[in-house]
């Protein structure tokens, strides 16, 4: 029998096997990918799993969504260009899920874009991102001119959204926003993008909702946050802050069992579990994740890990 060596790496990215080993036959495939850039939950900084983050690839251009600690790193052993970062989309703000907003956009600058990137998320964008290139100005200030670069700031476009609806639209994704439930936070967004050949949601952090129901309905992957709330208090047990830090993890995230109800619920074609909760703890293994959703979504069920190609 004939080897057909295209068939096989569909499978393969179907199949949902770490970036290494499809780092050369991702072009080849095309279509639009989805990357798993960080997937640990939380703002520490761990060894095994970085902050939150995912790029979609579609037609040549790189959309990120949220933009947690390592991202622009990440995106470089994920074999991503830089140069041709095209969005960003962020979801709230938390740390975990923006710290690294403006070093993603000052490293791919540092890289060679000279190209414009439209970042998209809850107000204070616009606020932050000025911020950011005051924070930064000498240096950039002095690459323009020592190094001849092109100027960053009319790179950067932002955008400021204040609730679930269309958000854009260019020749590969259509992007919808809706709100989600992530108190105290008081606008936090779900996004779904939908391309030609599939439909992606990211849930952002939320407690299971409606409106991410009705967003994801139908997807063919739904990228939702997940925890293990019985490992919780057991992780925070050192902290000071335990009390207080528990009541937050717990009433503003989705149990693993809960997002096997949402998935089921809104039918998506496969479940990817990500801002993972305990993020690091090495008794809780994969099977416990798929177990826990599996109790009500009977669909394909992938655990996230860092440098993931889905």
């Amino acid at each position: 029998m004939q080897w057909d060596r295209r068939s096989t790496l569909a499978m393969l990215a179907a199949a949902a096997v770490p970036i290494p080993a499809l780092a050369s036959a991702a072009a080849e495939l095309g279509g639009t990918k989805l990357v798993l850039l960080g997937t640990a939950g939380g703002p520490r900084v761990r060894k095994n799993r970085s902050g939150s983050a995912q790029a979609i690839v579609s037609g040549g251009n790189i959309y990120v969504i949220d933009c947690g600690y390592g991202v622009a790193r990440q995106m470089v052993l994920a074999g991503l260009d830089l140069k041709r970062l095209r969005h960003i989309f962020i979801t709230h703000h938390h740390s975990d899920h923006d710290i690294d907003l403006g070093p993603l956009l000052q490293l791919a600058w540092l890289t060679g874009l000279t190209t414009a990137v439209d970042c998209w998320g809850p107000p204070p964008m616009h606020k932050m991102i000025a911020d950011y290139l005051k924070y930064e100005a000498y240096d950039i200030g002095v690459r323009q001119r020592d190094e001849g670069r092109v100027p960053l700031r009319p790179l950067i476009h932002s955008h400021e959204i204040h609730g679930g609806g269309p958000v854009m639209h260019d020749a590969q994704l259509r992007v919808t926003a809706a709100k989600v439930i992530h108190p105290p936070i008081d606008l936090a967004l779900a996004y779904r993008f939908d391309a030609t050949d599939r439909s992606i949601v990211i849930s952002g952090d939320t407690r299971p909702s409606d409106e991410l129901i009705r967003l994801a309905k139908d997807a063919d992957v739904l990228v939702h946050e997940a925890m293990m709330p019985d490992r919780v208090a057991q992780l925070l047990r050192s902290l000071p802050n335990q009390r207080a830090l528990a009541r937050s993890v717990l009433w503003h995230h989705s149990s693993a069992e809960e997002v096997g109800q949402v998935a089921s619920a809104a039918g998506v074609k496969m479940l990817v579990l990500s801002h993972l909760v305990p993020a690091d703890d090495p008794d809780v293994p994969d099977a416990e994740w798929v177990a826990a959703a599996r109790r009500h979504y009977s669909g394909p069920i992938v655990v996230g890990r860092d440098l993931m190609l889905i």
